[in-house]
């Protein structure tokens, strides 16, 4: 029941552009046309001559941007340039203008919102079945209340999105959070272990007797970052032999507040919750919901 309830809360929010095109399906003509007869053009002033002279050059690359980007068929030319005329002839027609609004609204449907859309569902429990986005979006434009009215569908659609992102994350990163928090879990009730308020831990493994900085100063540290499972992701020998000089603000937040706690001198290692770290972010190594292990050595507070 859910799953039919999140096809068609999508069916609402999205759009067909199936029924726009049809009939230019049902019609594609032959590639071999037959051009149709044109006037001779007379260049009898200089203005002329700079006028027809701009068109053509306004041309240059078109054609290899009409295949590789638009994905023509250059094999059409022809209605490509019967378009291009129309468009011309119509002027600001206001029923040609809202024809040409429905093509290109249909072309953001197709190639970037409902891509899009199926890829936020991908791994969840829920699918996209673009027949019924595409009805949903024509069926909200032209009124039809059968099955919800738009402000109802589209607080259906959000709840149902929010739930399909929980099935997903739970599927994909659920286990690794678990790791994570059972770690913490454990590491904080080992000796010389301390938990702050927001949920950091640290043990201090130099004491360090000089000052601390505020998070605005710009510091100088030596550190190992490791996962949870003891894996190495990044150091500060891999980017030079000397310490890493960063301002103390532009880090991850745990590392902020630790920072902001250590006298110069001090060695800490730092166990830090996934929220205070890189969060539901994907950064190589380091996956979503990771709880992360720093051995961190305060060396200077850079002053200006």
């Amino acid at each position: 029941m859910k799953r039919n309830k999140v096809i068609i809360a999508l069916a609402i929010v999205v759009a067909s552009a199936f029924s726009i095109e049809e009939g230019f399906a049902a019609k594609k003509k032959e590639k071999t046309q037959k051009k149709p007869e044109k006037s001779v053009v007379e260049l009898s002033s200089q203005s002329d001559t700079l006028s027809y002279v701009a068109g053509m050059s306004m041309t240059q690359g078109l054609v290899d941007f009409l295949q590789h980007s638009l994905k023509v068929d250059t094999a059409y030319m022809a209605d490509f340039i019967s378009g291009v005329e129309k468009a011309i002839e119509s002027g600001d027609d206001p029923q040609f203008k809202a024809y040409m609004a429905g093509m290109e609204i249909a072309k953001q449907l197709k190639e970037k919102m409902l891509p899009g859309m199926a890829r936020e569902l991908q791994d969840s429990p829920d699918s996209l079945v673009e027949e019924l986005a595409y009805r949903g979006f024509i069926d909200a434009l032209q009124g039809d209340t059968t099955y919800y009215n738009i402000d109802n569908a589209s607080l259906l659609f959000k709840d149902l999105m929010s739930e399909a992102k929980e099935a997903k994350t739970e599927k994909l990163y659920g286990e690794n959070r678990r790791a994570g928090e059972q770690f913490l879990a454990e590491n904080a009730k080992k000796e010389g272990v301390v938990t702050t308020e927001s949920g950091l831990q640290y043990k201090v493994l130099v004491e360090g007797k000089g000052e601390k900085p505020q998070a605005s100063d710009r510091v100088k540290v030596n550190y190992e970052g490791r996962l949870v499972d003891g894996t190495v992701f990044d150091s500060s020998a891999k980017h030079g032999d000397k310490p890493l000089e960063f301002r103390a603000n532009q880090v991850i937040k745990g590392w902020t507040e630790a920072l902001t706690l250590m006298p110069v001198g001090s060695k800490w290692e730092l166990y830090i919750p996934y929220d205070l770290a890189y969060g539901e972010r994907d950064s190589g190594k380091i996956k979503p919901y990771s709880a992360l292990v720093f051995t961190v050595e305060l060396v200077e507070i850079v002053k200006k």
